[in-house]
């Protein structure tokens, strides 16, 4: 079964600089988990994202033209941050996954996929 793991954290949370040793653990320890995922057969996709102010946000209500705003949807202390689409066994093996993600600190919205085009 296939699951998303969606990664929230606060944006305001700065990253060490490039080329600083700060920066190679800190990117070690993604490159690590992304090793582990691939590794164990769970690996289906991720990426992380530009931060929100990058976003553009296109809104469709019923029987209404779609409206399209500069920004995120809403404003929040976390930002969707990044994703990955694993495959698990179950949703307990999902969550064991999701606990282990190197945020430092934030939330991660585990959800099961209902259906993927490219997969069917």
């Amino acid at each position: 079964m296939e699951y998303m793991i969606l990664l929230y954290s606060d944006e305001s949370f700065e990253m060490p600089a490039p080329d600083t040793a700060e920066f190679g653990e800190f990117m070690g320890e993604w490159m690590a988990y992304n090793q582990k995922l691939i590794d164990g057969g769970h690996w289906v996709a991720g990426a992380s994202l530009q931060p929100t102010a990058t976003a553009t946000t296109v809104t469709k209500t019923f029987g209404g033209a779609p409206s399209v705003t500069d920004g995120p949807y809403v404003e929040t202390k976390e930002q969707l941050g990044g994703y990955y689409l694993i495959s698990a066994k179950d949703l307990d093996e999902a969550i064991a996954l999701a606990k282990q993600v190197p945020i430092p600190a934030g939330s991660f919205e585990v959800r099961p996929v209902a259906f993927r085009p490219d997969a069917a």
